[in-house]
C-alpha cells in the first residue's frame, strides 16, 4: 500500500497544477485549466490571493464545472469558506493560516486537506492534526511566491518521517524533474511551467511522462 492509499481517499498527486492568474482574461484562464485537465493533470488547486470573496466564489464555480467534467479534484488555496461554498474536493493551507486541526474540524473528514511544510517538525505536526498530504518547498527559486527554499535533503527527511503522501513545489520545470529521483515524493506541484506554456496540452503530457519515470523508482 502506498502513502496515497493510506489516506483512504482518491488522491493522485502525480501532476498537481496550482493556478496562476498572470494577466489572463477569464476566458484564457479557464481555457488553460481545461486543456490541462484534458491532457493529464491529476489535481487542480485554485490559488487567488487578491480576489474579493464574491469574485473568488464565482471563479471557483467556473473552475469546478471544468474539473468536474474531467473528474479532476479541485482544491482551494487557503479559503475554507470558498471550498465549502462550492463543494470543492478540499483545501490547501500554508504556515500562516488557521491551525491544521481547526481546518480539519471545519471541512469534515471526507474532504482533502493539504498542508505546506518546510521542516520535519511541521510535517509531523500536520500529519498528526489531520493533513492528507504535504506540499513541500519551495525547492527551487520561484517568482510565484517569495519564500525560503527547502533543500532536497530536507524534502527527503520529511518524506522519511511522515506516512502521508507529498508533492514537491517551487520552481519545478520539465528539465529539473530528474532531481527528485529517490526523494520519496508522490508527485510535483507546478504553476508557471503549465500556465505559461505555449502549448499546454503538450507540456502536460511531457511532464506526465517524465514524472512517471521518476516516481517508478518509488514503487
Amino acid at each position: 500500500m502506498d502513502k496515497s492509499e493510506r489516506t483512504g481517499k482518491a488522491l493522485d498527486l502525480t501532476l498537481y497544477l496550482v493556478t496562476g492568474r498572470y494577466d489572463f482574461s477569464d476566458e484564457k484562464f479557464l481555457a488553460v485549466i481545461e486543456e490541462a485537465c484534458q491532457n493529464g493533470v491529476t489535481l487542480i488547486q485554485l490559488r487567488e490571493k487578491t480576489l474579493l470573496t464574491g469574485a473568488f466564489y464565482e471563479l471557483a464555480l467556473k473552475v469546478k464545472a471544468i474539473t468536474d467534467r474531467y473528474d479532476v479534484p479541485l482544491i482551494i488555496n487557503d479559503r475554507v469558506d470558498i471550498c465549502l461554498a462550492v463543494d470543492a474536493a478540499g483545501v490547501h493551507i500554508g504556515d500562516d493560516e488557521m491551525p491544521v486541526d481547526i481546518v480539519r474540524s471545519l471541512i469534515g473528514t471526507e474532504k482533502i486537506l493539504g498542508v505546506s511544510a518546510k521542516t520535519v517538525d511541521r510535517g509531523l505536526e500536520a500529519e498528526k492534526a489531520g493533513a492528507d498530504y504535504l506540499g513541500i518547498g519551495a525547492i527551487f527559486p520561484t517568482k510565484t511566491k517569495d519564500t525560503a527554499l527547502t533543500s532536497i535533503e530536507t524534502l527527503k527527511a520529511i518524506n522519511e518521517a511522515v506516512t502521508i503522501p507529498s508533492v514537491a513545489i517551487g520552481g519545478i520545470k520539465e528539465e529539473n524533474l530528474s532531481d527528485f529521483r529517490g526523494t520519496g515524493i508522490d508527485g510535483v506541484s507546478i504553476v508557471s511551467e503549465i500556465m505559461l506554456a505555449e502549448n499546454v496540452g503538450k507540456k502536460v503530457q511531457a511532464l506526465r511522462g517524465k514524472i512517471a519515470e521518476v516516481l517508478e523508482e518509488h514503487v
